[in-house]
């Protein structure tokens, strides 16, 4: 499963503008800060010369420039002069930023990233993210950018340009242009467009990226094809050969039940619901969580221990579950191939004995082991909820929810 890392052109030893600019692209000079020291430096070593600043906050979502701070600071993105910089990013370093993407938790700023106030004649919308029909990269440009590009797809699918990418042959100049007709610029050289295009495509292959969106892609005064604001995603299975990359990981930006999960080799995703689940393998995840709908029930998250899991995995995963406060009660669905039954079972024991269980469990084990896993459980002198099917432990489950 890819869980990815996502960077918003800020962070530690290696910037995403850095990083960009290392391939060749365009981007406005930057820097990233976390302090009012730090933010008195930039000012006086980076900028001493800019008039005006344009102030980021930096959190792992999107919708930043419309969001709004729990303190009552409206925006998450703010121009303005050089004078009044350290003010307005003092007040949002420390502070809770709510944007659509947060959701009404919303997601605290220990960075800002500070940067050159571009002249900008034209805004535009570009990306790249891998596509399933195409089986490879897909280049997505539209002429409009700066806004929520969800929005305008909705109300003009045919602004939208795609132009597919194979990947065996790269990216070719006709593919290039293709892009550069979709983006419509109005000042910049083609060429030159065309190149950075390529020179966006090489970045995203050589990162091991899964997606790279820009927004805006924008023409400068000077006639610049400039990336103003970028959102990257690498792929984690690629970790061994993107060091650099990934030693930006902020993981105080993530989920904590997502971060325990993967220090534990696990496979989270928190959800809404108020079942939690516990499954060996992805699509019997999916059927879990299908079939908890179809009684009525919502999953709270999913979490897949893999085929080959240790017990203190095991342990781990129940660590997990019981430290969301939505979870009403838990369905361990267990088919055993690889993946054992009494090592899922003597797991449920040993984390009954280090986690506090305040939840219903309910258990459907089936396959290698299954009488061995059954055996242990019933002798644990645990309180369990057995099921003999996957239907019957979903119907089990939501009523434990309920009750």
């Amino acid at each position: 499963m890819v869980r990815g890392l996502l960077t918003k052109i800020a962070s530690r030893s290696l910037s995403g503008a850095e990083l960009m600019s290392k391939h060749g692209i365009n981007v406005p000079k930057g820097v990233a800060v976390s302090s009012v020291e730090e933010i008195r430096k930039a000012i006086h070593d980076v900028f001493p010369n800019e008039n005006e600043l344009v102030v980021k906050s930096q959190i792992l979502a999107g919708g930043r420039g419309l969001g709004t701070f729990k303190s009552g600071l409206k925006g998450g993105v703010h121009i303005v002069k050089a004078n009044e910089v350290e003010d307005i990013a003092g007040k949002m370093l420390g502070q809770v930023l709510v944007t659509k993407q947060t959701g009404p938790q919303g997601k605290t700023v220990s960075k800002v990233y500070l940067c050159e106030k571009l002249s900008l004649v034209n805004e535009m919308y570009f990306a790249i993210t891998l596509d399933r029909t195409t089986a490879g990269p897909l280049i997505i440009a539209c002429s409009k950018g700066g806004t929520s590009i969800e929005d305008l797809a909705e109300k003009f699918p045919d602004m939208i340009i795609k132009v597919p990418i194979d990947v065996f042959k790269g990216i070719t100049d006709e593919d290039a242009a293709k892009v550069v007709d979709g983006l419509a610029p109005k000042v910049a050289d083609r060429n030159a467009s065309i190149e950075q295009v390529k020179k966006l495509y090489e970045l995203f292959c050589k990162c091991d990226c899964t997606m790279l969106e820009i927004n805006p892609i924008a023409e400068t005064s000077d006639n610049q094809l400039v990336a103003a604001d970028a959102k990257l995603n690498f792929d984690d299975n690629a970790a061994y050969r993107q060091k650099e990359i990934f030693a930006l990981r902020d993981s105080s930006q993530e989920d904590p039940r997502e971060v325990a999960a993967a220090k534990a080799d696990l496979n989270y995703i928190g959800l809404d619901g108020e079942i939690g689940c516990m499954v060996n393998g992805a699509g019997l995840a999916m059927a879990t969580m299908d079939i908890i709908k179809l009684h009525g029930g919502t999953p709270a998250n999913f979490l897949d221990v893999g085929g080959n899991a240790s017990e203190n995995q095991v342990v781990e995963a129940f660590k997990i579950l019981t430290s969301d406060d939505k979870v009403k009660a838990i369905l361990v669905n267990i088919f055993g191939g690889i993946m054992k039954c009494d090592i899922i079972a003597s797991g449920i024991v040993n984390a009954a004995k280090q986690v506090a269980l305040k939840v219903p469990v309910v258990v459907r084990l089936e396959g290698t082991n299954v009488d061995q896993g059954k055996r242990i459980l019933k002798e644990s002198g645990m309180a369990l909820i057995t099921a003999e099917d996957l239907d019957d432990a979903a119907e089990k489950a939501v009523k434990a929810a309920a009750s």
